[in-house]
């Protein structure tokens, strides 16, 4: 799976025992080993406020944002609730009668949930006064995570050192009572659990645990059966999460590192070492696909991937984007009616019209709107446009169609390039771009004539016979063709140049019998323009 791994803050600081994004701040909450509790702007990377919070470990922190507090869990037993506007403490008690280690925040109701060494979790009511109204009773060592299940946020999930996670509902009704008896207790690995994920979407009853025997497993709760060990860590994994822009789990580990795995085949996709020590603790920035992680020394967030869909247009109007691995079409043609300012959110009518069987880094849809390709993976599929249906498929890394919508190029690797027609390989003179093999391709576009980029050049050529039209020295990131197939501009990091094509040009040229070299015709692109600081 491609995607971009982008670090957007690193600051060293004393060991990050918790973290977590504010919903609507650029703010980020760390707990520290050393009892501060301190917020960092992760736009600017600056730290913007500091609280002396305990004279022991803070080892759980949240973000109360409907009451501009957050709520921290600390070794002297105390839960602690500050207003980070003022810096008041809003209240101040001993929750447990030992180390509170983890903590949650219900997304709508007045309530926080503890867990502590003490081996229960109590459930606390800021409208009440932080009246303790729930203690839930039945695990047999420290309890290390707690979670609000995203899809019902009724009940909630722990996980212990005693091996085991368990599943219960909220109380309805009474107060100050005790519950021993959960929904679900599932004894998930040979050693202690140190966290519990459920998954955000609702197509898998899934959830993710990792624990101090170096594993993370992926369980299916409803079966109650595991579905896919992960192994990879040298030492106790600490968090393992799922992202819900992205078909990825991110596992933390006192080994050091941070591992990205696919969700879907379960392999590593790729592995983080920031050279902070032992990893701690996690918290995922809702719909930005960006991961904070508290380290022995410090705290580092990374982006992954890009926050913008992957889409495609045809040239009517009709539009097709996924969310996550789920095609979504709409058609902008109905709202040339509709009067709308620049940036401004418009309101298109989408319908679902299915799924695709690798996770996107591309759409394709073909000149005449009849297929749309999707590119993922390594692999390509094409689908009919209107009704989903899988129509051809093929490792690849780029994909570009011709103007006939018959025709298309497939690059398989950097130095293989083939032709397609009607579904089936171009082989012969017909089907090989002239000097392809001997080029390290990036990236292919479709046009009048078939463009590729590499390391320092973009070249074209001739659909129908392989010949170099014309290759460019230029460190390009991208190429736009204009919808009249006359103009095209490839775009570099900081500018872009846009080229004149002239057909007559290069057709004139062969028919003069002038032999075409590997640099093509010059007369056959023509500057006219650039645009600087882009």
């Amino acid at each position: 799976m491609l995607f971009d791994v982008t670090k957007k803050l690193f600051a060293r600081s004393d060991r990050v025992k918790a973290v977590d994004f504010h919903p609507t701040e650029p703010w980020l909450l760390c707990a520290l080993y050393n009892g501060t509790v301190q917020i960092y702007n992760h736009t600017t990377g600056s730290l913007i406020k500091s609280f002396e919070v305990a004279e022991v470990p803070v080892r759980t922190a949240k973000f109360i944002a409907r009451k501009n507090w957050f709520v921290a869990g600390s070794d002297d037993f105390q839960l602690r609730v500050f207003n980070y506007n003022t810096h008041e403490k809003v209240a101040s008690f001993e929750a447990h009668p030992d180390y509170i280690r983890c903590l949650t925040v219900h997304p709508t109701l007045s309530i926080v949930l503890t867990g502590s060494d003490d081996m229960t979790i109590k459930a606390w009511d800021w409208e009440k006064g932080w009246k303790c109204i729930q203690v839930y009773e039945g695990h047999t060592h420290y309890i290390m995570s707690l979670q609000f299940n995203p899809k019902d946020s009724n009940t909630f999930i722990s996980a212990c050192l005693d091996r085991t996670i368990k599943i219960w509902s909220l109380a309805s009704g009474s107060y100050s009572s005790t519950t021993t008896s959960p929904n679900l207790t599932l004894e998930a690995h040979d050693k202690g659990v140190n966290y519990v994920d459920l998954y955000p979407l609702s197509d898998k009853p899934y959830l993710a645990t990792c624990g101090d025997d170096k594993t993370v497993k992926v369980y299916d709760y409803l079966s109650k059966s595991c579905v896919q060990t992960l192994e990879g860590h040298t030492n106790n994994v600490s968090f393992a999460v799922w992202l819900e822009g992205m078909p990825l789990i991110v596992s933390g580990s006192e080994d050091g590192t941070v591992k990205i795995w696919n969700a879907n085949t379960y392999r590593i996709e790729n592995t983080l070492n920031y050279g902070l020590e032992r990893a701690w603790c996690v918290a995922l920035r809702k719909g930005a696909n960006e991961i904070a992680v508290g380290f022995d020394e410090g705290v580092v967030i990374v982006k992954l991937g890009r926050d913008e869909p992957t889409y495609s247009m045809d040239p009517s109007g009709k539009l097709v984007y996924t969310k996550n691995q789920e095609v979504v079409s709409g058609n902008l043609a109905t709202l040339e009616n509709v009067a709308a300012t620049d940036g401004a959110r418009i309101p298109l009518s989408t319908k679902d019209i299915g799924t695709t069987e690798i996770f996107p880094n591309a759409l394709v849809h073909s000149p005449n709107g009849r297929f749309v390709t999707v590119v993922g993976d390594g692999e390509y599929i094409i689908y009919t446009a209107l009704a989903w249906r899988n129509k051809s498929f093929g490792s690849a890394v780029s994909f570009a169609w011709a103007p006939d919508s018959s025709t298309y190029a497939v690059l398989e690797s950097k130095v293989k390039l083939k032709l397609f027609k009607n579904f089936k390989e171009k082989t012969g003179a017909g089907g090989i771009m002239k000097g392809a093999g001997s080029w390290a391709l990036e990236q292919v576009y479709g046009g009048p004539v078939l463009g590729a980029r590499g390391n320092g050049f973009v070249i074209f050529w001739d659909w129908e016979s392989g010949e170099v039209v014309r290759r460019v020295d230029v460190d390009a990131k991208n190429v736009f063709w204009s919808t009249t197939s006359t103009h095209v501009a490839i775009c570099t990091d900081d500018s872009f140049y846009v080229l004149k094509y002239d057909r007559d040009a290069y057709t004139d040229t062969l028919e003069s019998g002038v032999e075409v070299g590997d640099e093509g015709v010059e007369e056959a692109f023509e500057v006219v323009g650039e645009v600087g600081d882009w």
